[in-house]
């Protein structure tokens, strides 16, 4: 299958989704059974998990789409950083790796497409809360997903959307472990009248399904991190935007695909 619009094709969907499914079970097999944590070169922590996710969403990948560019967490840390060209993917297998490890059930499996510096699609799973997020040609949508569901025909799918903000004041979510003082004053000079606090790219995730208005992240990302809730959030209603509300885009290569700052928002009017 070439990628040029089959991103908007329910083949591509479902092939996708049950590449995720199957990371994440590989994943909760690691995670029910324990494990050793190792650490990268940059200090952050990375265990089986990981790797034998990204085996499996690199090896689903390369089936569907043949030839395709593959930017992917455990092999980009390897120094595998590939030469995109305008349209990839990008993997993160195991996101919330600091959840993982605090058993906390708040991590997830990524994957996204990216098109010309934008994500286009995008499929987020987590195992241990059993559920699955994803884009389609109608927008985007959550299932409930148990460890163990093999097909995404077996899955009922709902839209999701963004909500308008509460006359009672804005909803913000902020990083369960990476909380800092900008986000802190960010808060508060937007007035932010409640906070949710949730791990990983789960975020996005509340912001898309209408539980948030607000996600703002200060401290640095990479592009893998992000990409597969991006998507989710922009076919539900909302964006992403830089601190400075400039575009927030893909495919940043000589700088290893690290991002800046940014705030999702529930809606581009709010940005």
């Amino acid at each position: 299958m070439t990628i040029s619009a089959a991103w908007m094709e329910p083949s591509f969907l479902g092939a996708v989704c049950e590449t995720a499914l199957r990371a994440g079970k590989a994943a909760m097999d690691i995670y029910n059974a324990g494990f050793d944590v190792s650490y990268k070169a940059d200090n952050s922590p990375v265990t089986a998990a990981d790797l034998a996710s990204e085996a499996i969403i690199l090896e689903g990948l390369h089936a569907l789409c043949p030839g395709a560019a593959i930017v992917a967490e455990e092999t980009a840390a390897a120094g595998d950083l590939p030469d995109t060209g305008e349209r990839f993917f990008l993997v993160d297998p195991l996101d919330g790796t600091k959840e993982f490890l605090s058993r906390n059930g708040e991590f997830t499996v990524n994957i996204a497409l990216i098109e010309k510096a934008v994500p286009v699609f995008g499929v987020l799973y987590a195992p241990a809360m059993g559920k699955l997020y994803g884009t389609s040609a109608a927008g985007a949508f959550e299932a409930d997903a148990p460890v163990g569901a093999s097909t995404f025909d077996m899955l009922r799918p709902k839209a999701i959307r963004t909500s308008a903000p509460s006359p009672q004041g804005l909803t913000g979510v902020v990083s369960r472990s990476h909380m800092c003082e900008n986000t802190k004053r960010f808060v508060e000079l937007r007035g932010i009248a409640r906070t949710r606090t949730i791990g990983s790219s789960l975020k996005f995730c509340l912001v898309a399904s209408g539980q948030a208005d607000v996600y703002p992240r200060f401290g640095p990302t990479w592009e893998w991190d992000t990409a597969a809730g991006h998507a989710i959030l922009n076919a539900a209603g909302g964006c992403v935007t830089g601190t400075d509300g400039s575009p927030f885009l893909y495919g940043k290569r000589s700088e290893r695909f690290l991002n800046p700052g940014f705030v999702a928002w529930a809606s581009p009017y709010m940005a």
